[in-house]
This record gives C-alpha cells, structure tokens and sequence, in this order.
C-alpha cells in the first residue's frame, strides 16, 4: 500500500510537534520561572494560599466606616441596598441611626452582623427570623412576610436596648 507523500509529511511534522510538547513539559521543572508561572504563589510559610471560602461580607470594613453598620458573614443572598432603590427590600429602622435595608434573593438568606438599638422591620416577600441579644438573653422575633412589625426594645416591656445579630429569611 503506497501512502500519498503529502499525508506522509503531514504525520511525521504531527508526531514532531507532539514529542517536543511532552519533552518540554518533562524539563519544565529544571527551570524555576516556567514552575512560578504555572502554580498558585506560596505564602511566606511555603504554604498554598486557602480556597476555602469563610463567607466573610465583601466590603465589611468600609460598611463599618461609613455606615456603623457591622456585617460579619452570610450566605452572599442578603445584600446591604440603598433603601430607596428599589421595592421589596427588608427595611430595618434603629434609633440614633438611619433606616438601612437589605436585598433578599433565593428561597433563603443568612446574615450575622451586630446593629445595636433596632427597633423595627419592614419585611418583603420573605418570612424573617430575626435574632436579637439583650444582655446575656437572646432574643428571636418572627416576621411574617410583608408585614412591619416592632422588635427589640419597642417590643420589649421594659424598653432595653437589643442588638440584631442574625438575619434569616425564607420563602
């Protein structure tokens, strides 16, 4: 069987092509900067950096500084909003402090944060479980959905002062 000479050629440059690729990756490790630019960087103990998510709020700092409001962790589906910029948003108002409000998204949300004196909620679409402390004593206040309703020290008989710890909502 006589094979045409221009598939022949063809082949032969293929078969070429890839031995060189397998001996260049075989000799990669010989050289130092082909090595740095394929693996993550090492941190100053030799260490990979971390993957695993802690599911710390983005921005939690700044938050703090401009707005007091301190925002720990959460799911990534209760998100700080602008209270007047859009409808549906879970409405919190506080004394000594302006209203601040949130975006719910998915069937459930989660935020821990720690926002001294709220009084009360405005809740959306969702059902939300607040969870508040007073002193040692924690606190939980069922919203329904739509619905406002006076938490902490408005719906506390003796008017302490509660801290709104956790966020959690459902559809």
């Amino acid at each position: 069987m006589r094979i045409p000479s221009r598939l022949l050629a063809t082949g032969l440059a293929g078969a070429a092509l890839a031995g060189s690729a397998l001996l260049l990756a075989g000799t990669a490790g010989a050289d130092d900067t082909a090595v740095s630019r394929s693996t993550p960087a090492a941190n100053a103990e030799g260490q990979l950096p971390s993957a695993v998510e802690d599911f710390s709020y983005p921005g939690a700092e700044k938050i703090l500084k401009e707005k007091n409001l301190k925002l720990k962790r959460g799911n990534g589906k209760i998100v700080l909003a602008e209270c007047d910029s859009e409808p549906k948003l879970l409405k919190f108002v506080a004394r000594d402090r302006a209203d601040f409000c949130f975006k719910v998204t998915g069937n459930d949300g989660y935020l821990s944060l720690e926002v001294p004196s709220v009084g009360g909620v405005q809740s959306n679409d969702y059902n939300t479980k607040l969870n508040m402390t007073v002193g040692d004593e924690r606190k939980s206040f069922d919203i329904p959905k739509n619905s406002w309703k006076g938490v902490g020290e408005n719906a506390d008989p003796a008017g302490r002062e509660h801290t709104l710890v956790e966020i959690i909502t459902s559809k």
